[in-house]
C-alpha cells in the first residue's frame, strides 16, 4: 500500500468514526505537540512527513470538528474518489478536485496550481469558490515564481502542508503578502502540495475570510489527506495525456527535452534576424554524475539530475518566458530572448552557485552565449549552439566553478576558436541533413560496422574502466542503444525485457531524440503504441529475444507485417533490433530511424554483438 493511499483510508477511517452509531456528535480535537502547523510560529511537526508515511504513525482517531463538518468531509473525499476514479480529463479533475477540497475544508476559496519546470513558474489552473477581482474561474495566464514559495523547491523530503494567517506576528515582516490577501478579502490561507509520482507536482491553496474560523493542525492534516487524493485522480489522468508530451518533455526531470528546445531555438534566431531580438544561452553540464553512477547506482544519479534540474528551473524562472531544457544525459540548457546578455550571465552564476550546494554534486560546467556579446555572426542556430557548448566545454576543461563566456575572454578568444573548428568541421563535410551541432564532443555519425564497434565499446570501457560487468544489466544496454543511436542520427531508442519463461515483452528504459517527420499516407494500423508486446504477434522480435536480431523498413517486401505496424505507429521509416538473455531474463533493443538517419541496413550484425557484450557478467533485473 502506498503512502498514498495509507493518507486517505486513514482519513477516512477517522471520519466516518466521528459519525459513529449514534448520529454527529461532537469529538474534541486530541492536538499533539508535533502537529502543530509548520511554518508558523517555528514549533511545527517534522517537515518531511505526512500521516500515513512511512517512519511516521498516525494519529489518534481525533475529531475534526463538529459532525455536520465531519460528514462535509466524509461526503467530499467518497464524491471526490468516485468523480476522480471515473474522470480521465485533466481540466475535468482538476476543477472537481479544487470545487470539493473547498467544500471539505469550508474555504471561501479554492485554487489548484502545476509547478511548470521549464517556465520555473505556478500556474493556477483553476478558482473555484469566491474570486476577488482580476480573478477567473478558468484563468489564462495567472502565475507566480516558484522561488517565492521556498517550502516546495527546498524540500529535501516529502513536504508539508502549511498556512498563513495575515495576523501572525511573523507577517510583519512580509507586508506585501499580508497587502495581497487582504486585498482579495482573505484573512487565512492554507497551502498542501500535490505529489505525483513522489515528486512535487503543484500545489491546493485554500483561503477563509476574516468571519471564518482560522486554520487548525487537524485541518492540515485533513488538506495533505484531499491533496493526495487528488495526486492519484491527476496521476490517471496525466497518463492519457503523458504521451501527448513525450515528443517535447523530458520524462526524467520534466523539463522540455532537445527536439523542444531546438523548435524554440530556431524560433527565437528567426525573431533575431528579423527584429534584433537578443537571443542568448546557457548550457551546462553536472559534474560528478558518472562517478555517483558508478560507486552508487544510477537511481542516486537520477535524483542529483531531479535535483539539478529544479534548481535550473528557478533560475531559468528569474527571467520570465527563458524555457529550460535537458538535451540529453548529464547536458541541460536555457534559452533566453529579449534580456541582456549581463542578466543572463547573472542567471548563469547563480546557478553555479547553486550547483554547488547541492547534495551528492560536484557543481555544474556552465557556458554562455548570447547575440548581444562580440561573438561575429550569428548565422544560424547552430552557431549560437556551438559557441555556448564551446564555452561550456572549456568550463569544464578549467574546473571552473563560475560561468566561461563566449566573446568575453582574452583575445584571441579561445572559445570562439573552438566553435569556429567545430564550424569549419561540419562545413567541409558538405550539406545535408547530418552535421552535428556539437561535432567537437564526439565522434562523427557514422555507421561504418568497425566505426560503430569501436565507439559503442569505449563508451562502455569508460564507463568502467578495465571491466563492464560491475555495472547494472540495464545500464549496459542503455550504453549500447544511446551511443548505437547518437552513431546513427537515430530517431529513438528502446530498451525492453522478458522475464524467464514468460511471452510479454515490457519496454523498461527508451529515450526520444527527435520529432519524426510525417506519418505514412497509409496511417497508423493500431490507435497507440504500448509498453508491453505479445511475443505471440512478434515472431521477429520474439527471434532476437532469443540471441537473433534483424532490420525492418518500410516497403521491404521481407519485413514482417507486425514490425510494419509499429514503425507506421511512430512515423520511423526504418528499425534494427537485436537481443539477447542472461540469468536475469531476455533483453531487446530497438534503434528506429527516419529519412535524416544514417542508413540501418545490414547493422543487425553489429548490434546482436554488441548486446551481446553488454549481457556478460553478472546478470540483475530492471526494477
Amino acid at each position: 500500500m502506498t503512502r498514498v493511499h495509507v493518507a486517505v483510508n486513514r482519513a477516512i477511517y477517522d471520519i466516518s468514526s466521528g459519525l459513529g452509531t449514534g448520529g454527529l456528535g461532537v469529538r474534541t480535537v486530541a492536538s499533539r505537540p508535533d502537529s502543530s502547523t509548520p511554518g508558523t510560529d517555528g514549533s511545527g511537526g517534522p517537515a518531511d512527513h505526512l500521516p500515513g508515511m512511512p517512519g511516521d504513525t498516525c494519529p489518534e482517531p481525533a475529531a475534526l470538528v463538529e459532525g455536520p463538518d465531519a460528514a462535509r468531509r466524509l461526503h467530499a473525499i467518497i464524491h471526490l474518489a468516485k468523480t476522480l476514479a471515473t474522470t480521465h480529463h485533466f481540466s475535468e479533475v482538476v476543477r472537481v478536485s479544487a470545487a470539493q477540497a473547498r467544500l471539505a475544508m469550508g474555504a471561501a476559496h479554492a485554487s489548484i496550481s502545476v509547478w511548470e519546470r521549464d517556465t520555473g513558474r505556478l500556474r493556477v489552473l483553476v478558482n473555484d469558490g469566491e474570486l476577488a477581482e482580476g480573478e477567473e474561474p478558468l484563468p489564462a495566464a495567472e502565475t507566480y515564481p516558484v522561488t517565492d514559495f521556498p517550502d516546495i523547491i527546498e524540500s529535501e523530503g516529502w513536504p508539508t502542508t502549511w498556512s498563513r494567517c495575515v495576523d501572525d506576528p511573523e507577517h510583519t515582516r512580509d507586508p506585501e503578502r499580508v497587502a495581497a490577501m487582504l486585498r482579495r478579502g482573505r484573512h487565512d490561507c492554507m497551502v498542501a502540495p500535490i505529489m505525483v509520482e513522489g515528486r512535487v507536482w503543484g500545489e491546493l491553496y485554500l483561503a477563509r475570510r476574516a468571519d471564518q474560523p482560522r486554520f487548525e493542525p487537524v485541518d492540515a492534516e485533513f488538506a495533505g489527506v484531499l491533496a493526495a487524493q487528488i495526486s492519484a485522480g491527476l496521476a490517471q489522468a496525466e497518463h492519457f495525456e503523458r504521451i501527448e508530451k513525450l515528443a517535447f518533455t523530458d520524462p526524467l526531470t520534466g523539463l522540455a527535452n532537445r527536439r523542444a528546445i531546438d523548435a524554440r531555438l530556431d524560433e527565437a534566431m528567426a525573431r533575431h534576424y528579423r527584429d534584433g531580438v537578443v537571443v542568448s544561452l546557457i548550457v551546462c553540464d553536472v559534474n560528478g554524475l558518472k562517478r555517483l553512477n558508478d560507486e552508487r547506482g544510477h537511481d542516486v544519479g537520477d535524483r542529483l539530475l531531479e535535483r539539478f534540474a529544479d534548481q535550473l528551473s528557478a533560475c531559468g524562472a528569474m527571467l520570465p518566458g527563458a524555457i529550460a531544457a535537458r538535451l540529453g544525459g548529464d547536458e541541460f540548457c536555457v534559452l533566453v530572448e529579449g534580456y541582456p546578455p549581463d542578466d543572463v550571465v547573472a542567471v548563469a552564476e547563480e546557478l553555479c552557485r547553486r550547483a554547488l550546494r547541492m547534495h551528492d554534486g560536484e557543481g555544474v560546467a556552465c557556458g554562455v552565449a548570447s547575440t548581444g556579446d562580440p561573438v561575429g555572426p550569428v548565422t544560424s542556430a547552430d552557431r549560437l549552439f556551438r559557441l555556448a557548448d564551446a564555452a561550456q566545454y572549456r568550463a569544464k576543461g578549467s574546473r571552473s566553478t563560475r560561468p566561461v563566456v563566449a566573446g568575453r575572454g582574452q583575445q584571441p578568444d579561445l572559445t570562439l576558436s573552438l566553435a569556429r573548428e567545430a564550424q569549419d568541421e561540419a562545413e567541409a563535410e558538405g550539406p545535408g541533413p547530418h552535421r552535428d551541432r556539437r561535432r567537437f564532443r564526439g565522434a562523427l555519425h557514422n555507421a561504418e560496422p568497425g566505426r560503430l564497434l569501436a565507439a559503442v565499446l569505449a563508451v562502455l570501457d569508460e564507463r568502467e574502466p578495465k571491466s563492464v560487468h560491475r555495472a547494472d544489466t540495464l545500464g549496459r544496454l542503455e550504453i549500447v542503444a544511446d551511443t548505437f543511436a547518437r552513431m546513427l542520427d537515430g530517431v529513438a531508442w528502446w530498451v525492453s525485457y522478458l522475464p524467464p519463461g514468460g511471452r510479454v515483452l515490457r519496454t523498461v528504459r527508451y529515450s526520444i531524440h527527435r520529432l519524426t517527420g510525417v506519418q505514412s499516407e497509409s496511417g497508423p494500423r493500431h490507435d497507440a503504441v504500448t509498453a508491453e508486446y505479445d511475443l505471440a504477434h512478434y515472431p521477429a522480435t520474439a527471434d532476437a529475444v532469443q540471441g537473433g536480431g534483424f532490420v525492418a523498413e518500410l516497403g521491404d517486401p521481407g519485413t514482417d507485417p507486425a514490425e510494419e505496424d509499429l514503425l507506421l505507429v511512430g512515423g520511423y521509416k526504418a528499425m534494427v533490433a537485436a537481443g539477447g538473455s542472461n540469468a536475469a531474463g531476455g533483453w531487446l533493443v530497438e534503434i528506429y530511424a527516419d529519412d535524416l538517419s544514417l542508413s540501418v541496413t545490414g547493422l543487425a550484425p553489429v548490434l546482436r554483438a554488441l548486446v551481446a557484450v553488454a549481457l556478460t557478467g553478472g546478470a540483475s533485473l530492471p526494477d
